[in-house]
């Protein structure tokens, strides 16, 4: 990879730009291959998706924006709790 002509600035913009993009070309070839063909597996992804996450938290933590990311994964988890991860004791699926 080259360095662009705002170097530094593009860098510290966007840290989390081939995560994104590694997770958005597979959700896009998950949906195009599999969603509109009735195929469903929940751990296609799943990987991709985290590994992106974690550079947001990570970056958002340096900006103190992280809440935002806490707060969506609360809403998340109360609206589609089959879709994140399997509700054990705790039928709302917000940590007590």
């Amino acid at each position: 990879m080259g360095m662009s002509k705002r170097g530094k600035q593009d860098s510290s913009t966007s840290p989390c730009a081939l995560l994104r993009t590694a997770y958005h070309n597979c959700f896009n070839r998950w949906y195009s291959e599999k969603f509109v063909k009735g195929q469903w597996d929940k751990e296609d992804c799943v990987s991709e998706w985290q590994k992106y996450r974690a550079c947001l938290s990570e970056h958002l933590d340096d900006k103190h924006l992280s809440r935002f990311l806490e707060a969506q994964g609360i809403m998340d988890s109360v609206t589609q709790p089959n879709l994140r991860h399997p509700v054990s004791d705790n039928a709302s699926g917000v940590s007590q």
